[in-house]
């Protein structure tokens, strides 16, 4: 299993049938746990091509496993990266975490991926209220 991110929000990792697996820990894990597999199943309904599935969950363990999307980014256009985030707003999402971070590019579907959606908000929902971004701390 290739390790990919560790941070003192989630402990992400590709295992080797090239599944993705978050692990989610620290402040309001279990929200943003829940917020994500939320927003990722709406988009799926609204058949949005360029976020991850959801494939499994573990609420015990605040596991979330889903596709992998593709590799992550060293640049991209200013113009590039809000053009992405609009086209989700197209869906009924605002991706309320707008960094290059959390775009990757799959090689194998030929285009851009959005990621990451524990801070996302449904747009035509007035009771969806997800977690509030707090400032992250890198582990050393």
């Amino acid at each position: 299993m290739e390790g990919v991110k560790d941070t003192a929000r989630a402990l992400v990792r590709i295992d080797y049938a090239g599944r993705v697996l978050k692990t989610f820990r620290g402040h309001q894990a279990k929200e943003r746990f829940e917020n994500e597999i939320l927003v990722l199943r709406y988009l799926e309904k609204q058949g949005c091509p360029f976020v991850p599935r959801v494939l499994e969950s573990d609420p015990s363990n605040l596991i979330l496993i889903t596709t992998y999307c593709g590799k992550s980014l060293e640049r991209l256009s200013e113009a590039k990266l809000k053009s992405l985030f609009s086209e989700l707003e197209a869906f009924g999402v605002r991706h309320d975490d707008q960094a290059m971070r959390n775009v990757t590019y799959s090689t194998k579907e030929g285009r851009f991926f959005l990621i990451d959606f524990e801070f996302a908000s449904l747009l035509h929902d007035p009771h969806h209220h997800p977690p509030e971004i707090m400032p992250q701390k890198e582990n050393p």
